[in-house]
């Protein structure tokens, strides 16, 4: 495809618009790492070895190799046990999502399947679907949240702005990024295999708003799911700084456009690590949805409900795995975004880390050793 230099200016006075940053937060006490060289806040009942976790925690920012580190936090047994962040960010920065939006979506789409809104393994309700004799009819809203829907999605292109994904964000899907999602024919049968699409993730997202209102106007949209969203999870896990943004259509962009402060995000990662309970103790969406997000997918041992498993997968090394299945438990899951975002939740460690900031594919792998380190500091229950 040969696309037009208006179009392809119009993406690049787009992508500077994602990359803004806002405030907000508050601050439990903290003490100095008690290594004299570490930059790392150790609070005083971190769950590990101080010394070793501030080292941990700095060589996460400082090891050759790592990219750029912009924040670290570690909650362990349900409480801030650490945090670093480089300069000119600090806990009150909102840091973008990209594609860790997909977890907050696929908790969204339970809390509907939850009050009896969606059906998990119904058709997924999308009226362009619908005609007769139309073969993406049959694609569940479990093979969308497992990414297994057959629709033709590739996520990478080269050029870049052949990808799907580049072409729903910025080009010519951008004021209605749900309808070109859903106008791709099948490639596959549905359910046979697994292709990873910030396309699907938005297609789930509208298939959320269309659950909460019947309006098509945008700003009826854009209201009912912010305000689902707010009531429902994000004020009761007190994550006030999260914003979450929308297409001119009033579709939540829940593949990749959300902001939040680290802690913020550390938070999401804890209630999922709860399985789906608030701190105050409030299930906010039942346990059996939690465990279904984490459980393999029949065409991807490593994905499961729009969330990243640390499962082996077979043929593959460890080496060249999203997370890292040889040194962690295989219980543990992620959040993972684009250049380098992670909330890696280990339930039986009882930890969350998260790590943002600016990786290549080269480095990425080297941070993930880093950040292996840190979390085997904690021991397994």
């Amino acid at each position: 495809m040969t696309l037009p230099p208006a179009v392809l200016n119009r993406a690049i006075l787009l992508a500077p618009a994602l990359l803004a940053l806002a405030a907000c937060g508050d601050a439990p006490p903290v003490e100095k790492a008690l290594s004299p060289d570490a930059l790392a806040a150790v609070t005083t009942d971190a769950g590990a070895p101080k010394d070793q976790l501030a080292r941990a925690i700095d060589d996460v920012f400082t090891a050759p190799g790592v990219g750029e580190t912009r924040a670290v936090v570690v909650m362990a047994n349900g409480k801030l046990a650490a945090e670093r962040y480089a300069p000119g960010y600090d806990k009150d920065t909102r840091f973008i999502s990209w594609s860790m939006a997909k977890t907050v979506t696929g908790v969204l789409i339970g809390m509907l399947v939850s009050d009896g809104l969606l059906a998990l393994d119904a058709p997924a309700p999308v009226p362009l679907w619908q005609r007769p004799g139309d073969p993406r009819a049959e694609i569940t809203l479990r093979q969308l949240l497992q990414m297994r829907s057959g629709l033709r999605h590739t996520e990478a292109g080269d050029p870049p702005y052949e990808s799907s994904e580049v072409r729903m964000l910025f080009l010519d899907g951008r004021d209605n990024m749900a309808k070109w999602a859903q106008e791709q024919p099948l490639e596959a049968e549905p359910g046979k295999q697994f292709e990873y699409s910030s396309n699907t993730s938005v297609i789930l997202a509208d298939i959320a708003a269309r659950a909460l209102t019947t309006s098509d106007r945008p700003e009826a949209r854009r209201k009912a799911v912010a305000d689902y969203l707010q009531q429902r999870l994000f004020g009761p896990l007190g994550m006030t700084s999260m914003v979450p943004e929308f297409d001119a259509s009033g579709t939540l962009i829940g593949g990749s456009l959300m902001h939040a402060s680290a802690r913020d995000w550390a938070k999401l990662g804890e209630f999922l690590r709860l399985k789906g309970r608030a701190p105050a103790g409030e299930q906010l969406v039942p346990i059996r949805w939690v465990e279904a997000m984490v459980t393999p997918s029949p065409a991807s041992p490593h994905y499961g409900f729009q969330i990243w498993l640390n499962r082996p997968i077979p043929g593959v090394p460890a080496g060249e795995h999203p997370l890292f299945p040889d040194r962690a438990p295989k219980s543990l899951f992620s959040l993972i975004g684009h250049m380098g975002q992670y909330v890696l939740v280990s339930p039986s460690q009882r930890v969350t880390l998260v790590r943002l900031g600016h990786s290549d594919s080269a480095e990425r792998p080297v941070m993930l050793q880093q950040a292996a380190d840190v979390l085997e500091l904690y021991p397994s229950s």
